[in-house]
Parts: C-alpha cells; sequence; structure tokens
C-alpha cells in the first residue's frame, strides 16, 4: 500500500515539474522576441548613464586635459554650493508647474466646451489640437518673432492700441515668455486627455443628476471631476515629465538670458557642458536630475495606479 502511496506521489511530483518546465519554456518564448529590444534599451540608456556617474567622480574639464583626476563627490558639493544651479532648479520647478498647472486648467475648459455638439466642433478641436502638432523649435520662433517681438510683435500690437509702449518681452519677463510658450503647445495635449475622460463617463448618471435637479456647477463638481481624476493626474504626470526636460524655447526664445534669470536645468548643463567644458559637474548636475525625476516620477506614479485599483 505505501508503495503505491509512493509511486502517486512521485507522478505527481514528476507532472508538477513538468507542468513547471512547460510554463517556464512558454515564458521564455513570449519573452524572447522581447530580448534584442530589451538588450537595445540598456545599451542606449543604462550604459551612458553609467559613463555618466563616472564622470561625475571625475575633475574633467576640456580645456584643461592633462588635469583629469578622481575627485569623488567633490562635484556635487561644488553644484549645490552654486546660486545658479539653484535657480536653475528654481526655474525648472516653475516651467513645471506653471505651464502644466495653467495648461491642465485650459485643457478642462476646451475639453467642457468640445463635449458639447454644436456647428463647426469638428474645426474648432482641429484647430486647437494644432499647437501640440507644432515642433518646439518651430514654436519658439513663432513666438519669439511673430507674438513677442518688440517692433512687430503681435502682443506689442495689441497694447498699441491701447496706447501702451511696446514692451520687449523677452528681455524684461523671460520666466513669463517661455510660460506662454509652453502653455500654448501644452494646453492642447491636456484637452485630447480631459475630452476622452468626459466622453468615458457614464450619461445615465449625468441624466440622474439632471432629473434630481442639480444645477451644472454642482453636477461638475460631485460627478464629473471625480471621474476625471484618473485622466488629470495621468496629464499631470506625463506633462511634468516632458515640460521638464524643455530646452528648445528656452535657447531660441531668450538663450538662458538675461543672464541666467530664464534658464532651466538641462539649459544650464548644456552650457556648463559645451559652453564651459566642465564634463565632470555637468555629469554631476545630469546624475542628479535624473534621480529626483525618478523619485518625482515613482511617487506620482503610485498615485495613480492607487487610484485606478479604487473601484468605482
Amino acid at each position: 500500500m505505501s508503495t503505491l502511496v509512493e509511486k502517486q506521489q512521485l507522478k505527481r511530483h514528476e507532472q508538477d515539474r513538468a507542468r513547471a518546465k512547460g510554463a517556464k519554456a512558454e515564458g521564455w518564448r513570449r519573452r524572447g522576441p522581447l530580448l534584442p529590444a530589451l538588450i537595445f534599451t540598456i545599451i542606449v540608456t543604462q550604459l551612458p548613464f553609467l559613463f555618466t556617474l563616472w564622470y561625475s567622480l571625475q575633475n574633467w574639464n576640456l580645456l584643461r586635459p592633462d588635469g583629469d583626476a578622481f575627485v569623488g563627490l567633490s562635484n556635487y558639493i561644488d553644484i549645490f554650493a552654486d546660486s545658479t544651479f539653484r535657480q536653475a532648479a528654481l526655474n525648472s520647478i516653475i516651467f513645471t508647474l506653471g505651464c502644466v498647472f495653467a495648461a491642465m486648467v485650459l485643457g478642462i475648459v476646451f475639453a467642457l466646451l468640445l463635449d458639447r455638439n454644436f456647428k463647426g466642433r469638428g474645426l474648432v478641436r482641429t484647430l486647437l489640437i494644432t499647437p501640440f502638432l507644432i515642433m518646439p523649435v518651430a514654436s519658439a520662433v513663432l513666438w519669439s518673432v511673430s507674438m513677442l517681438n518688440p517692433s512687430y510683435g503681435l502682443f506689442n500690437w495689441i497694447l498699441g492700441l491701447f496706447g501702451i509702449p511696446a514692451v520687449d518681452w523677452t528681455s524684461s519677463f523671460p520666466v513669463i515668455s517661455i510660460l506662454m510658450a509652453l502653455v500654448w503647445q501644452w494646453t492642447p495635449f491636456m484637452m485630447l486627455l480631459v475630452l476622452a475622460g468626459l466622453q468615458a463617463q457614464p450619461k445615465d448618471v449625468l441624466e440622474a443628476a439632471q432629473m434630481d435637479g442639480a444645477g451644472w456647477w454642482k453636477t461638475f463638481v460631485s460627478i464629473t471631476l471625480p471621474q476625471l481624476r484618473r485622466y488629470i493626474e495621468l496629464g499631470v504626470l506625463l506633462g511634468a515629465i516632458y515640460v521638464v526636460n524643455t530646452f528648445d524655447q528656452i535657447y531660441l526664445m531668450t538663450a538662458g538670458g538675461p543672464g541666467t534669470a530664464s534658464a532651466n536645468l538641462p539649459f544650464y548643463i548644456y552650457q556648463r557642458a559645451f559652453l564651459g567644458f566642465d564634463i565632470g559637474q555637468a555629469a554631476a548636475m545630469g546624475v542628479i536630475v535624473v534621480i529626483a525625476t525618478i523619485i518625482i516620477a515613482t511617487f506620482a506614479l503610485r498615485l495613480i495606479f492607487r487610484s485606478f485599483d479604487v473601484k468605482d
């Protein structure tokens, strides 16, 4: 009897091993085609980051190639003592928060308008989406030349109609000028996300709220806005990731000036690496930016995933 039981247990054990081996083989068959892409991603992202990490520990200036030496964390200490770096970090925060907040508010307003039926809605939607389809370089040139030029810009022409003297926007208000260009470009992206959320919400709930006598504002605050939470969070996360890397508008509209008043971290890193030729400190700044971005993105992703885990 015991021999029969042992044989059955051995047979079940072999079947479990066969199933586990088959599942493992099936997993490799599904993941195998993705290995080339994974290897390519590691080569083009992680290896450069490791080199950047190594360079950040070196005192390497291209103007003094013989002075290359290992300095440990000295570059990081010097960076945090650099007032220009702190100003660039502050500008990055201002650009990111200001652009994302303003673009999201305008995106919600435009999405609410486009969610209604009216004649020519398709044309209006296309026109509102157009700024997001324009290349950042073309957008920066458009704003600096056509909109904010002190001699013949559209803004100064409008001010002249009211007798207000012309303003050199990019010199007097560089941060505001860049923010206007960024908000103009990113508002359509936020609008599309919010519009998708509006069209996905159940219509029967809105009809029930209308039957109960709820006004437009109460319906929006109590029903529509909570439904849009996931889309708003996703838009804020994606917008912040992209806007924090802004370079084109700053380079073409203000060149970081006057002085370094409008330089953000990517632009300041460019200045240190390609104008000051200080590879060590530029690499250290890049490492700090990458780590800070990963921390913020991880925190934001956890919030988004938590909201998707909540059952409606």
